[in-house]
């Protein structure tokens, strides 16, 4: 880094995961570093569960329960959006990436103060269509989408953020679903979150 940036030798955080023997399995590092990881969200990605009240959504063809890792956030506070998707049986959607179909997507809508990460999607299963002799990537079995965002942390967001006690995030699941004979109408579904914003805690030690 440059030495005449603002942030020079400033660390980075990051947050590893060990096993039982103290070995290092996986590492997550911010992208910034005034943001910060959450326990929940780190384990999410790593497919584990956390406890946290999921909101059952109707769907076609689709049972879908969403949740966010975390009930509350501040400003640097790196959290993720869930999606688990149960397709019915003989039903399939198709993952992102493929051509030639309405692959399954979810888009957050943008707003001050928030920041959108990449979202993580599974990895799919090769369906074969015997009547095109084609194979494509598909979800035929329960699978789950992660979304990853964070509460924007720099002084630009600040009038944002401003007064604000909570904050709802809004995306669209936008899917096709099909069978072994037919693709059904490409559905666009509404989905949300809402967290409670905290301020900064600005207290520092006192010394000794």
């Amino acid at each position: 880094m440059d030495p005449q940036n603002s942030t020079y030798g400033i660390p980075f955080p990051g947050t590893f995961i060990v096993d039982a023997r103290g070995v290092v399995t996986s590492r997550f590092f911010e992208a910034a570093y005034q943001e910060r990881d959450t326990i929940s969200s780190v384990m999410v990605r790593l497919g584990g569960r956390v406890e946290a009240a999921g909101v059952h959504v109707s769907a076609a063809h689709l049972a879908l329960t969403t949740y966010a890792t975390d009930q509350a956030a501040a400003p640097g506070t790196h959290l993720s959006l869930v999606v688990d998707v149960s397709p019915e049986r003989r039903v399939h959607v198709y993952a992102p990436g493929v051509a030639g179909y309405k692959p399954i997507a979810l888009t957050v809508l943008p707003q001050p103060g928030l920041l959108v990460r990449t979202a993580q999607f599974p990895k799919a299963e090769d369906y074969f269509f015997k009547p095109l002799n084609e194979h494509v990537a598909v979800y035929q079995r329960p699978f789950r989408i992660v979304q990853d965002v964070a509460i924007d942390a720099s002084p630009q967001a600040a009038a944002a953020l401003k007064d604000r006690t909570s904050m709802t995030i809004d995306a669209v699941l936008e899917y096709q679903a099909c069978d072994d004979r037919v693709c059904f109408i490409p559905q666009s579904l509404p989905l949300s979150w809402t967290v409670a914003l905290l301020p900064l805690d600005r207290e520092r030690s006192r010394r000794r």
